[in-house]
């Protein structure tokens, strides 16, 4: 039922300390409007934009949890992903559980210790406008252990990997999906050689806008800070960011492009 092929980013969610001071947050920042899910399903409060579906806001359940957004991969079969993950090396940490009629949910950390989701859809097929304007648009893996993830991904969704940057200095690779090898669908950066020592691994959620170097400021005017001042790439001008509460994503305007591929 899914209209995401397997492996592709299909759902991003923030687990927040406070529901409403997110709420106030994303909605001044991306212009979000807010549905909430209710009692019954922990007040899990959808986000949209134009009036689509685009990510998620949740309160921690948990205080020890971390602050955070986190990237679900659709799957037409998460028991299925979930064992796939277990023989790759991976650990899975909640799940398969069933959302209600809108789908079913598995919660894992890869070998380099990166949290992911897998999202079976029933009801809720995931985003609904990606690639505008306060919408999602791309994710990467931060990670120093490539010896392992790399394979993971590989066993468990079957990307397909370019190699970007001279594998030393600046490694990078571009995920595709294994049916579609033209999607291009997330990356993986190695950490290391002085790049992103002091953070540990995790995914990377990028959120699009119509001008970094705005958003970057408006992000301090809300409480957040920003950890990584707006640069030029061959992919767009981007910065990163954290909310008033900690949780870290980047902003990007993929139309301002230039620069070199290692930042430099």
């Amino acid at each position: 039922m899914s209209a995401f092929g397997e492996g592709a980013p299909c759902w991003v969610d923030a687990s927040l300390p406070d529901l409403a001071a997110g709420r106030r947050f994303y909605g001044e920042l991306f212009g979000w409007t807010f549905e909430d899910q209710g009692e019954d399903f922990g007040h899990y409060t959808l986000a949209f934009r134009d009036e689509k579906r685009a990510a998620a806001l949740m309160g921690k359940p948990d205080p020890a949890m971390p602050t955070s957004w986190s990237v679900y991969f659709a799957s037409a079969d998460a028991t299925g992903a979930a064992d796939r993950i277990g023989a790759a090396g991976g650990q899975v940490v909640f799940g398969p559980d069933k959302a209600g009629e809108a789908g079913v949910m598995v919660g894992a950390i890869d070998p380099g210790g990166s949290f992911f989701g897998i999202w079976q859809a029933d009801g809720h097929l995931g985003f609904e406008i990606t690639e505008q304007p306060g919408a999602f648009c791309w994710t990467e893996n931060h990670t120093q252990d490539t010896a392992a993830v790399d394979p993971f991904y590989a066993s468990v969704f079957g990307y397909r990997a370019e190699q970007i940057g001279d594998g030393e200095h600046f490694d990078y690779k571009v995920w595709s999906l294994a049916a579609e090898p033209e999607q291009q669908v997330g990356g993986r950066l190695k950490l290391g050689a002085g790049l992103h020592d002091e953070q540990p691994s995790t995914f990377r959620v990028y959120f699009a806008v119509d001008d970094c170097d705005a958003a970057a400021a408006r992000v301090r005017e809300l409480g957040g800070q920003v950890t990584g001042e707006p640069a030029d790439s061959p992919f767009g001008r981007a910065a990163s960011v954290t909310d008033d509460q900690g949780a870290g994503f980047t902003v990007i305007d993929t139309r301002r492009k230039g620069g070199s591929i290692d930042g430099s």
